[in-house]
């Protein structure tokens, strides 16, 4: 690895620790702070990512990326629908558990809509839950659907509570939310290939 590789790796490397460290508060991490830390010179941040939002953005899609990739099924559900609902809780309580961090990965996603954004990575992910019996179109329709339904009601649930009256804050509710989004999408995933 050349020395401008691994000045850029221990800056992601160093960024990412205060962002955990901070649970995302990004506003509490300065430019000079992460310099210091890294042992490197305040211009080097500039010169490798342009900007202390450009290279949060990107350590932030890391720490996302990592934990939807990671994510493993434990037990064995006998349906594609039983499957799906517990991966998406399992997301959706990450999001409420890590929400600035989130928030920050969603937008970024929404400007930057890529195959390798962290969202299309959990739609993919929501693809491996499904299994039987549901055709590769209505796969990706299916996770589509769900992944935009749990991003906008993160963004906005104070507002989702207001309208549909679900309290996101609370883990029943999560639960409660995408359990009935799983049941409306496979209730009409047979119309979907029509």
């Amino acid at each position: 690895m050349d020395k401008n590789e691994d000045v850029k790796n221990r800056i992601i490397k160093v960024t990412t620790e205060l962002i955990e460290k901070y649970n995302g508060n990004t506003k509490s991490i300065t430019a000079r702070m992460i310099a210091e830390k890294a042992d490197i010179g305040l211009g080097l941040i500039n010169y490798h990512f342009g900007s202390k939002e450009t290279l949060i953005n990107e350590c932030v899609q890391r720490i996302i990326g990592k934990v939807v990739t990671e994510f493993q099924m434990t037990g064995n559900y006998e349906t594609d629908k039983e499957r799906l609902t517990v991966c998406a809780t399992y997301v959706f309580d990450f999001l409420f558990n890590h929400s600035a961090i989130c928030r920050i990965s969603i937008l970024d996603d929404l400007q930057n809509y890529t195959e390798n954004c962290n969202s299309v990575l959990t739609q993919q992910g929501f693809s491996l839950s499904l299994e039987n019996n549901t055709s590769n179109k209505n796969k990706s329709i299916i996770v589509f659907i769900l992944t935009a339904a749990m991003q906008v009601a993160f963004l906005g649930s104070k507002t989702v509570k207001q309208i549909l009256g679900y309290d996101f804050m609370e883990t029943e509710d999560r639960a409660a939310y995408i359990k009935k989004i799983v049941d409306i999408l496979f209730e009409g995933k047979g119309q979907i290939d029509e």
